[in-house]
C-alpha cells in the first residue's frame, strides 16, 4: 500500500487534471515509502513507516504565486513567492480507526511552470520533483546542512527515477 493524496486546486490560471496529479502523487508516495523501507532514517521506525503506508494521507494544495508569497511571508518571513511549502501535521500515530494526516504540501503552479521552462524539462517532471520534495519535508527531511542536503536530494533522485521522472 501507499499513502493517499488529497488535492485542492486553489488557483484558476492553469488547467489541472486533478485525477492525474493525484495518481502521480500517490505513485511518488509509494516510492517514498519504498525508499524509507530500503534505507531507513533515524527518526522513522519501521512501525511508523507501515502506518504511513497503510493509513497516511498527504494533502496537496495547488496555488498561485500570489498565494504562496502570502504564505511564505506569514510562515517563513520571506516576502517572495517560492515553489513549494510543506507543513507536517501528525507527530504521533493516531488511533487505528483514524487516518494518519501526514501534512500539507503547497505548490505554486506559476513557479512550477516557470521552473520547468528554466530547467528545460516537462511540467510533469517539475511538479513530481516539487511533490516528492514536499513529501520528504513533511516526513522530517531537510537540507539546511551539507549532510542533510546530500541525504534528502539523494533520496529525491532515487524516488523520482523509480516513479519515472528522472532528470534528463
Amino acid at each position: 500500500m501507499a499513502p493517499k493524496v488529497s488535492i485542492s486546486n486553489r488557483q484558476r490560471k492553469h488547467k489541472v487534471d486533478s485525477a492525474s496529479v493525484v495518481r502521480m502523487a500517490e505513485d511518488l508516495a509509494e516510492q517514498v515509502c519504498l525508499n524509507l523501507t530500503d534505507n531507513p532514517c533515524k527518526w522513522l521506525s519501521a512501525r511508523k513507516i507501515k502506518q504511513i503506508e497503510g493509513r497516511g494521507i498527504f494533502s496537496l494544495v495547488l496555488v498561485s504565486d500570489k498565494k504562496i508569497r502570502e504564505l511564505n511571508r506569514l510562515w517563513r518571513g520571506f516576502d517572495k513567492p517560492t515553489d513549494v511549502l510543506s507543513f507536517p501535521m501528525e507527530t504521533e500515530i493516531p488511533e487505528k480507526s483514524l487516518p494518519y494526516e501526514l501534512g500539507e504540501i503547497i505548490v505554486s503552479m506559476d513557479t512550477a511552470i516557470r521552473q520547468a521552462e528554466d530547467y528545460g524539462h516537462s511540467f510533469e517532471r517539475e511538479l513530481a520533483f516539487l511533490i516528492a520534495h514536499g513529501m520528504l519535508h513533511v516526513l522530517g527531511f531537510d537540507h539546511e546542512t551539507r549532510d542533510e542536503e546530500k541525504e534528502m536530494f539523494g533520496r529525491q533522485r532515487k524516488i523520482l527515477k523509480a516513479a519515472g521522472f528522472p532528470r534528463m
